[in-house]
C-alpha cells in the first residue's frame, strides 16, 4: 500500500495516462472505447480539484473537536 500524498499519486497517474496515450503501440491499436484516456484524465483532474477544495477547510469549524 502506498503512503504517498494523494496529490502526488494523482500527478503520477496523469503522467502515466499521458505516456499511454502517446505510446506508439496504443496509437496503433486504433482503440475507441466508450471511456477513453482523456476521460480518465478528466476524472483525475476533478479529483484533484475536489481534494484542493477540501484542503482549504476552515479548521476553526472544529473548535473543541480535538480537545
Amino acid at each position: 500500500m502506498s503512503h504517498e500524498p494523494l496529490p502526488e499519486l494523482i500527478n503520477q497517474a496523469q503522467q502515466l495516462l499521458t505516456q499511454i496515450r502517446q505510446h506508439p503501440q496504443f496509437k496503433a491499436l486504433d482503440f475507441h472505447p466508450d471511456v477513453n484516456v482523456a476521460d480518465a484524465q478528466q476524472v483525475l483532474t476533478e479529483l484533484d480539484w475536489e481534494l484542493q477544495a477540501h484542503s482549504t477547510v476552515d479548521l476553526n469549524r472544529f473548535e473543541g473537536f480535538f480537545q
